[in-house]
């Protein structure tokens, strides 16, 4: 009896691959901070604004990629999202001026990556998959720690032994890499494929019908911008996205080296967490097809804030076991939102609309993102020290914990077209 791998697997796993791709810039940003500011004698807050436009123009490109990829097919919206990716980082070897930082990192790499954000992920698994989606989410959502995984000790190896224009060549060289995958083996959706989604033909209630342009696009935003569990969602995201990408993802390397700390070993930590994030997201997205996600975001909000209360005490020049605790516990927490707050997306504005809600969802999550890059940035230039930035940060998450539970009161909505 031979086994036959369904079509759906081999679409998700490029989907997967291409999702690394984006996470590659990602994991390079604070590996670059001093040595960027060492050569040009550019400030934290220079290097924090970079940082801060990118994760702005990430965010808001999300919700627009879900209806280019409904408009001009996914293959054809992923394959230019990687070009832009390849070239932003490509062209950073060529920077003199803190414009050009922000022009190429800010802008050309953030609508790459923008178009490659979990909007996508969560599209594919929509199209693709009606059993397992909560899994396929979790696994997406790993993407991004897989990624950091993979490229945060190998690149902060290559800039401390070769520079760090040469670690932004591997970057674009990797993103590059992977357009070919999209023309062999990537189909936008089953009926291409001559075949049904994983799990069968769907006969759940798909709400209205996706958006098709840029004014429908801001269209369902006015639209859900009406509905209390919007703002939940968007808010609670918001904190997300300042907890991780903004300031851990964004200052904890640097942070840790102010405490004396060796880069490479505090990038090792970092990837550290990615590794326990790959663990933590893919249990969050099981976990999602079995538990109230209502309550696994209040679980993992509530003990994210109290994590953070820690590390101003934990962090030091050397590895102990009190950080190792945080890294390992902030690791499995990392991005386990993602797949509850997919699937509550769905849940209140359908399977239809979800991918472009979570978009503007998303984009909230960047927005607090880069306030906290910028934020964290200016605390550590004016006082010298992140300490704010952290206490600010659990408070934050500990009041996400709380507002979520408004959802148990909202009921979903949902309009067919």
């Amino acid at each position: 009896m031979s086994f036959k791998l369904h079509r759906a697997w081999e679409v998700a796993g490029i989907t997967f691959i291409t999702l690394i791709a984006a996470a590659a810039f990602r994991s390079t940003t604070s590996i670059m901070f001093e040595p960027l500011e060492h050569e040009f004698g550019w400030t934290r807050s220079l290097t924090s604004s970079a940082v801060a436009v990118n994760l702005v123009v990430y965010g808001l490109t999300a919700p627009f990629a879900a209806t280019l990829m409904e408009r001009f097919t996914v293959r054809k919206v992923a394959v230019t999202a990687l070009a832009f990716v390849a070239l932003g980082t490509g062209l950073t070897v060529f920077m003199t001026q803190g414009w050009q930082l922000i022009l190429l990192w800010g802008v050309l790499v953030g609508l790459g990556t923008g178009c490659l954000a979990l909007v996508f992920g969560s599209l594919v698994a929509n199209r693709w998959f009606t059993k397992r989606r909560g899994l396929v989410t979790g696994i997406f959502s790993a993407a991004y720690a897989t990624g950091q995984l993979i490229f945060l000790p190998m690149l902060s190896g290559v800039v401390m032994n070769s520079g760090w224009r040469f670690s932004s060549i591997v970057v674009a060289i990797f993103a590059a890499a992977i357009i070919p995958l999209f023309f062999i083996g990537f189909k936008n959706s089953p009926e291409e494929a001559n075949t049904l989604p994983y799990g069968g033909a769907s006969t759940e209630d798909r709400g209205k019908a996706a958006p098709r342009t840029a004014a429908a696009t801001m269209g369902v935003l006015f639209e859900v911008m009406r509905k209390p569990a919007f703002w939940v969602l968007a808010g609670t995201f918001f904190v997300c996205g300042w907890t991780t990408n903004g300031l851990i993802g964004a200052h904890f390397i640097p942070a840790a080296h102010d405490h004396g700390m060796p880069m490479g070993t505090a990038a090792g930590l970092l990837a550290l967490v990615g590794i326990f994030d790959f663990v933590g997201t893919i249990l969050s997205g099981w976990l999602t097809d079995r538990v109230n996600p209502v309550y696994l975001l209040l679980f993992y909000y509530g003990l994210r804030g109290l994590a953070l209360f820690t590390v101003p005490f934990v962090l030091g020049p050397t590895v102990e076991l009190p950080l190792m605790f945080f890294v390992i516990f902030y690791g499995l927490d990392w991005i386990a939102t993602v797949p509850p707050t997919i699937e509550l997306c769905r849940k209140y504005f359908g399977i239809n609309q979800s991918p472009t809600v979570y978009g503007w969802v998303f984009a909230s999550h960047m927005i607090g993102a880069a306030i906290a890059a910028a934020f964290a940035g200016a605390i550590r230039e004016v006082q010298g020290s992140y300490f704010i930035a952290w206490i600010t940060a659990a408070i934050l998450c500990l009041v996400a914990a709380v507002s979520v539970l408004a959802l148990k009161r909202i009921k979903p909505d949902l309009v067919n077209n």
